[in-house]
């Protein structure tokens, strides 16, 4: 059986590592992480595995999964060459949509395959993402064969894997930080504007779920253009400038906010419909 080493057991790797376990699609090596008792809970957690306090404890293996932040990657993988600690045919991959597999370049000189793949989900709760994970599409680039083989190993516990250019990663990562980081925080603006307006918390709560839920069914079933509403879709500038005033003054920042998503909600507002 494969068997994969991790680096950086965080919660998108331990999610992931726990699945593999349960479908015994690979076999759980060695796992180290800031510090062992956070590779012993980690273990704990993916149900196999064995905690280790440093790189050279490693031992060999056929994939190795670095889960550590972007600004980490490339110094970690650094040390496992100067380390020589992976083999010439072994596979290393990173889970950032961020960055590219070419900060694992050091480890591709020396022979590895290099890859990364990005699981489109949110892993703020491993036990709630271990249930959610089956569906999640997963953007890969990098060597072909190993993309080959992670793409297969990511299809065991219900990943669909699809290629991702490396020159536009970054782009594409700002898509879902619109679409997950960003949308909470303005889902807590709105609370905070409801609340400041005098709203009670229950019925603040009231108007956002049901309000947030149908715009965003909406956009996933019409369309943005079909489902944007309000002043900034009706060309009601009057309104747009006494809102944008009244923000502005509760909030600098919720202000600027404001200013910059009517400018594109105007945008948005000009575009042809389909029908047209």
């Amino acid at each position: 059986m494969t068997t994969l080493n991790i680096i950086g057991c965080g919660r998108a790797a331990k999610t992931l590592a726990r699945l593999w376990q349960r479908q015994r699609a690979i076999d759980i090596g060695a796992v180290l992480t800031r510090s062992h008792a956070g590779a012993l809970d980690a273990c704990r957690f993916i149900g196999g595995g064995r905690a280790v306090a440093r790189i050279a404890d490693m031992g060999p293996a056929d994939l190795w999964l670095l889960g550590v932040p972007d600004r980490e990657i490339e110094g970690v993988a650094r040390r496992l060459a100067a380390c020589g600690s992976i083999r010439p045919g072994e596979g290393v991959f990173h889970l950032s949509g961020f960055s590219s597999s070419a900060l694992l370049e050091p480890l591709g000189a020396q022979g590895a395959g290099v890859a990364s793949v990005h699981p489109v989900l949110s892993f703020a709760e491993p036990d709630r993402a271990v249930e959610q994970f089956g569906g999640s599409l997963c953007g890969v680039e990098g060597s072909p064969d190993l993309c080959v083989q992670l793409t297969r190993l990511f299809a065991t516990i219900g990943g669909n894997c699809f290629p991702l250019d490396a020159g536009h990663k970054p782009l594409y990562h700002a898509g879902s930080v619109f679409a997950s980081n960003f949308l909470v925080v303005i889902m807590d603006v709105a609370r905070k504007a409801y609340l400041a307006a005098g709203v009670a918390p229950d019925v603040a709560e009231r108007l956002l779920a049901p309000l947030a839920s149908a715009t965003l069914a909406n956009v996933i079933e019409r369309g943005a253009r079909v489902s944007l509403t309000g002043p900034a879709a009706r060309g009601d500038h009057d309104v747009v400038s006494a809102q944008q005033l009244a923000v502005a003054k509760w909030s600098d920042e919720a202000g600027d906010a404001y200013a910059a998503l009517t400018a594109l909600a105007y945008r948005l507002a000009a575009e042809p419909l389909a029908c047209d």
